[in-house]
């Protein structure tokens, strides 16, 4: 039965039925379990979405836990390392805040308030019930020379020209971090003009971060689409 199940909630391949509707319905539960999220005020029907989404987020985590010498082989020690595991440690911070009950004091309420903004991390937890997400994670350990090497470039290419602008119009700059982020934000080519150069020279600077930028930017682009096309055909 623990062998079923674990397949079932952990391991499920293409051809598992059963597995893939266990993933969809982990998935619709996360979304619905937003929900309360998005109004400022609680209501009885957003009390009981919470409740009930929770409820079933426990029952999962039961489940897992029931499941562990499945996952980690570690015999009855299994039992004990997987609370400490990373996706343990997720669902459990997105099933704790709901059991806040703290309401009196000022301080206390706003200690309630971050704990129940916790819950925006279900969001993640929807990442375990994704089977494409394993093709990017592959992706990224099989490219992650080249990204790094194209984000180490990116890096550079920003304190290079950082340091150039912030000696070429350093009345434009007050800090060095200043320069850093009309850097970056140029490199990106997303320019929010809040720090705009006044001169030839740093107007220059700036039309070539944004060329260097564009080229830089979709290097790690193609690499990753390269990857999962690769990914894909592999696994056809």
């Amino acid at each position: 039965m623990k062998k079923r199940l674990f397949e079932i909630i952990e391991q499920g391949s293409d051809s598992d039925k059963v597995s893939k509707v266990y993933d969809f319905f982990m998935m619709a539960v996360i979304l619905i379990s937003l929900i309360p999220l998005t109004f400022k005020s609680s209501t009885v029907l957003l009390n009981w979405i919470d409740h009930i989404t929770v409820g079933i987020f426990i029952i999962d985590y039961a489940l897992r836990l029931f499941t562990a010498e499945q996952k980690l082989n570690r015999g009855a020690a299994s039992y004990i390392l997987y609370p400490v595991t990373p996706m343990a440690i997720l669902d459990l911070l997105c099933i704790l805040p709901s059991f806040s009950t703290l309401t009196s004091g000022f301080r206390i309420l706003k200690v309630v308030r971050l704990l129940r903004s916790l819950r925006v991390l279900r969001t993640f937890k929807a990442l375990r019930y994704s089977k494409s997400i394993d093709i990017i994670i592959n992706v990224i350990k099989k490219q992650g020379h080249a990204l790094i090497l194209v984000f180490g470039m990116a890096f550079g290419y920003v304190l290079i020209s950082a340091l150039i602008m912030f000696n070429v119009e350093p009345e434009i700059f007050d800090t060095f971090f200043d320069a850093v982020y009309w850097a970056t934000i140029s490199l990106t080519s997303i320019g929010y003009g809040d720090i705009t150069p006044i001169t030839s020279i740093g107007r220059l600077i700036t039309i070539l971060s944004a060329f260097i930028g564009v080229a830089i930017i979709a290097l790690p682009s193609g690499i990753i689409t390269a990857g999962i096309m690769s990914e894909i055909q592999e696994k056809k």
